[in-house]
């Protein structure tokens, strides 16, 4: 399903630094900047609360139409850097794009559905790479493990694409394994000579207080 690219106004930042970026964000804003080929890099601010809820509603790859000077300009978000502490975006890089033009991303693989009675479900990597029209990336892709038994294993090969997508991963990268629960004898051992050494010992304690009570 084709994207329609979120409209953000922004500014032109002409001035640099940390005592720049820390006035902006005092004020609100984020700075960032747009790169694209064969053009000069874009510095520019964008309002935090709306680009922090393009981010977190559109994700990672989210497309937008970056308002400058009434220019309008496509691009995808690159990179986001946020504040360890509070979790705020303090600066962002978008990635200018045209109409049609064809990006390489990493898409989110998610599951769906319940494998055989007795199955656990390992989920190997939880991303594929794949190239794509800009504003066709899928926010995820899902593949079915109902039914699926032990033994049973989902490789990126076997993901159904959106129409017009090309696998960047390898094919045979596995995604998903369908195996059976396993025990560490070892672990189990150590954990009942725990539960052994704790009851002798709290035997042990309690036969001493008797003792000293008599």
């Amino acid at each position: 399903m084709a994207i329609t690219p979120t409209v953000i106004k922004g500014e032109r930042r002409e001035e640099f630094g940390k005592g720049s970026a820390r006035r902006l964000r005092r004020d609100g804003k984020i700075p960032g900047v747009l790169y694209e080929k064969g053009i000069e890099n874009i510095h520019f601010a964008v309002d935090r609360i709306e680009m922090t809820a393009i981010v977190r509603n559109d994700g990672t790859n989210a497309i937008v139409e970056l308002e400058l000077d009434g220019e309008k300009l496509l691009a995808m978000v690159k990179h986001v850097d946020q504040n360890v502490l509070t979790l705020e975006i303090d600066h962002i890089d978008l990635f200018g794009i045209k109409r049609g033009e064809k990006v390489t991303v990493e898409v989110p693989v998610v599951t769906e559905g319940e494998a055989a009675p007795g199955a656990v479900v390992f989920q190997e990597a939880d991303v594929v790479e794949i190239e794509i029209d800009a504003l066709s990336i899928p926010d995820e892709i899902t593949v079915s493990i109902e039914g699926k038994e032990i033994g049973d294993q989902i490789t990126a090969g076997d993901l159904e694409l959106p129409a017009g997508a090309e696998l960047i991963t390898d094919p045979e990268n596995l995604l998903v394994n369908i195996t059976f629960e396993q025990v560490d004898e070892d672990l189990e051992a150590e954990a009942e000579a725990a539960e052994e050494g704790g009851a002798e010992a709290g035997a042990e304690s309690s036969e001493a207080g008797e003792e000293a009570s008599e």
